[in-house]
């Protein structure tokens, strides 16, 4: 049934794959839809041989990365737009084994952020429009479960997930000695020395303390993530547009904004950015470095794909898709300190321990998060600091990879919640993952 905690605006008229960020903001909550209502079953979305001309989702109909509309586009990424294919390799997948879990998962209960009202772990689910929830528990998948128009075979788009993919591949390069996060970005990407990043380092890029001029105001037309979008080819650019018509065209554009290192400070463009450098420094696109450096590594079961824009340019900020079992692999493999389940040591241990230690709070409470508050930002990985240890890669309508190494947790996530920014799902998603984590502690 529909719930009421705190929620933030809603957004129903925002287009698909152009709202790439997690807002600070906490605007007046309106009511939400029903999740049962507003199914792709119900809705009956791209029904039928042709499906009839009120149930087609197509991109160039912006009406179709409108809610309710994503419950059916954010599992269907490839078929409205162009993609890179993200290899997993010729060999066997890493086992995902299930164990049977020691008490009713979907009862487990918790109380909302700022609520009173007790809630149980099932509620959670079905009030945040989720479509698919993965468990998993001392490397076992103690609970697995999926909903409209996602299955377990079946890509779904990971938003700013793919900021934690672009930073951990960047965190690799360093360890490897292939980039100096002390150096400056010009060192990599001499092109933008005219822009915002011109007086940059890589550290700065990593861990978003650039002073950049950049808006993703969602209410304002003239904010520069509708011409981050237009450019990146997430929006339809209009036989009139004469803008950026790439990434790196639209990268260059961007201006200086107060002092870099001051604080943290949420921006996409930094992820493309961060993306640019790491393809400089490895001399491979980010499909193919994302593939030799973590998917073949940790036995993914499927390929991934990321969306491009004209000229082949894969999104860093928002545009990876992957199956729920391969995201928790990858997180799996983040909790075991960068060794996978077929027992490589796929991502090098002092890059995953240089992630779980964080980066500075003074800097991110700077960035306004009441829901987020002793958090930091490290190499594009959320930090919480709490006893646990806990951490995530998160990103917009709901998608999540939460990480508890006390609690031997893992927990991942794929949502299509009408509400972009995360201060939708936090009140009922961090109290519910922490409850989980401390029911499965105990004997």
């Amino acid at each position: 049934m529909p719930l009421s905690p705190a929620r933030t605006a809603l957004a129903a008229a925002f287009t698909l794959l152009a709202v790439n960020t997690t807002s600070a903001q906490t605007p007046t909550p309106p009511a939400l839809p029903d999740p049962a209502a507003t199914s792709v079953d119900a809705m009956g979305w791209m029904k039928g041989f042709p499906p009839p001309p009120d149930k087609l989702i197509t991109f160039d109909n912006p009406a179709g990365g409108v809610f309710p509309r994503t419950r059916w586009s954010f599992s269907h990424v490839r078929e409205t737009v162009p993609t890179a294919n993200v290899w997993r390799g010729s060999g066997a997948a890493s086992p995902l084994t299930s164990a049977p879990a020691r008490f009713d998962i979907e009862a487990v209960t918790f109380k909302p952020l700022g609520g009173e009202q007790t809630l149980n772990f099932a509620q959670m689910i079905s009030g945040t429009y989720t479509d698919g929830i993965l468990v998993m528990h001392r490397g076992k998948v103690v609970y697995e479960k999926y909903f409209g128009a996602l299955t377990p075979e079946r890509p779904h788009i990971a938003m700013s997930v793919t900021k934690s993919f672009v930073g951990t591949l960047a965190a690799i390069l360093a360890d490897e000695g292939k980039l100096d996060p002390a150096a400056p970005v010009t060192n990599y990407i001499p092109e933008l020395k005219d822009s915002a990043y011109g007086d940059a380092t890589v550290r700065q890029v990593m861990d978003m303390t650039v002073g950049v001029h950049y808006s993703e105001n969602y209410a304002d037309p003239k904010a520069e993530i509708w011409d981050y979008a237009r450019a990146g080819g997430m929006l339809t650019q209009g036989a009139n547009y004469t803008g950026p018509k790439s990434f790196y065209e639209f990268l260059v554009t961007l201006k200086k904004e107060g002092e870099h290192g001051d604080g943290f400070a949420y921006k996409t463009v930094n992820a493309e950015v961060l993306a640019w450098i790491v393809r400089r420094a490895s001399n491979q696109s980010l499909a193919d470095l994302l593939s030799e450096k973590i998917w073949r590594r940790i036995g993914a079961e499927q390929d991934a794909y990321f969306m491009v824009d004209r000229i082949g340019t894969e999104s860093g900020g928002g545009g990876l898709n992957t199956v729920l079992r391969d995201l928790a692999r990858f997180g799996e493999t983040m909790r075991n300190g960068g060794r996978a389940s077929n027992g490589q040591q796929a991502i090098p241990k002092a890059v995953v321990e240089d992630i779980q230690r964080g980066g500075d709070p003074a800097k991110f409470v700077k960035a306004g998060y009441p829901l987020l508050k002793g958090w930091s930002y490290r190499d594009m990985w959320w930090v919480s600091h709490n006893p646990h240890g806990a951490y995530m890669a998160r990103g917009i309508h709901g998608q999540s990879i939460y990480v508890d190494p006390k609690a031997e947790m893992v927990i991942v996530r794929y949502a299509a919640h009408p509400v972009a920014a995360n201060g939708a799902n936090d009140p009922l998603t961090l109290p519910a993952f922490q409850a989980m984590a401390e029911a499965l502690m105990r004997p």
